[in-house]
């Protein structure tokens, strides 16, 4: 039986200790801060940095799927290992990275009809992808074959939810997603929209004044899907830079609800290109001994 590695594209947003820890492979987006020049995130242009121009700068970054060409080239090497593969890819409905994916596993099996490349479309983004594809860790350090974690991963990615905030809502009026006299009438009023990604979309779920009461929905809409099982489930933080609040959230889950979140994701380009810098929320998926 051969063994596996696990491929995400960057808009997991894993933090780096943990794809160190679990040899998790990236394959970057593409970011551009001036519309013209593009790098790589995390090998060319770190997170920390990015959110440094979305806030001092105010920029309105573009962003562009990994091609082919990405993927082969990370692909291969694992092949000619004698490796399969396990690769993640955002939600299908926001970029083309997944059918670059899977065009380049085609190619490849071609070359290497003996391996196995499996693509998975999460239908997810940041943080709750990054929450999959360490459930596909999970699942290898356990000693599950490929094909049994992918299976295990086509049901876990239905359990997969974030629900987040925005401090301002310039960048959603930039990206068209409302009009400018909503952004006006936002800002002047207080209003906070609590935003899910679910079933690979941008819902909006609600509207509240001021961050104490969209914490606290964000948080009642979690422990809602958790069903009153929220042992049943891995969670994550994800901001840019809202670390005070953060804490705060996390005390108050820890005071009220025994509920731990080990860790912090910081929202990388794919979804921080379209909401800023202002983002705060919480992703979950269902732990995969628990389906």
């Amino acid at each position: 039986m051969n063994s596996f590695v696990i491929i995400s594209d960057s808009s997991c947003d894993i933090p780096c200790q943990l794809r160190d820890k679990y040899n998790i492979y990236i394959v970057p987006y593409y970011v551009s801060l001036d519309h013209e020049n593009y790098f790589k995130e995390i090998d060319e242009l770190s997170v920390e940095d990015l959110t440094s121009s979305l806030v001092n700068d105010h920029i309105y970054p573009k962003t562009s799927f990994p091609p082919i060409s990405d993927y082969i080239d990370k692909f291969k090497p694992h092949l000619e290992a004698g490796h399969d593969i396990l690769c993640f890819t955002l939600t299908e409905k926001f970029s083309g990275s997944y059918q670059s994916a899977v065009n380049a596993a085609s190619l490849m099996l071609e070359e290497y009809p003996k391996q196995k490349i499996m693509v998975i479309n999460s239908t997810l983004a940041t943080g709750s992808q990054g929450l999959l594809v360490l459930q596909g860790a999970y699942m290898r350090n356990a000693g599950l074959t490929i094909d049994e974690t992918a299976k295990k991963i086509e049901q876990l990615k239905e359990t997969g939810r974030v629900y987040f905030t925005i401090d301002s809502l310039d960048y959603l009026q930039k990206g068209g997603r409302i009009g400018k006299a909503s952004a006006f009438a936002g800002q002047i009023l207080n209003i906070k929209p609590i935003i899910a990604l679910k079933n690979g979309e941008l819902v909006p779920q609600s509207k509240v004044r001021g961050n104490k009461k969209a914490i606290k929905e964000i948080i009642d809409f979690v422990l809602a899907d958790c069903n009153g099982n929220p042992q049943d489930y891995d969670f994550c933080f994800v901001t840019s830079n809202r670390f005070r609040e953060v804490e705060s959230m996390h005390h108050s889950l820890m005071d009220d609800y025994s509920l731990n979140i080990p860790f912090v994701t910081i929202i990388g380009a794919t979804i921080g290109a379209h909401v800023g810098p202002t983002v705060l929320g919480i992703c979950l998926v269902k732990k995969y001994n628990k389906l």
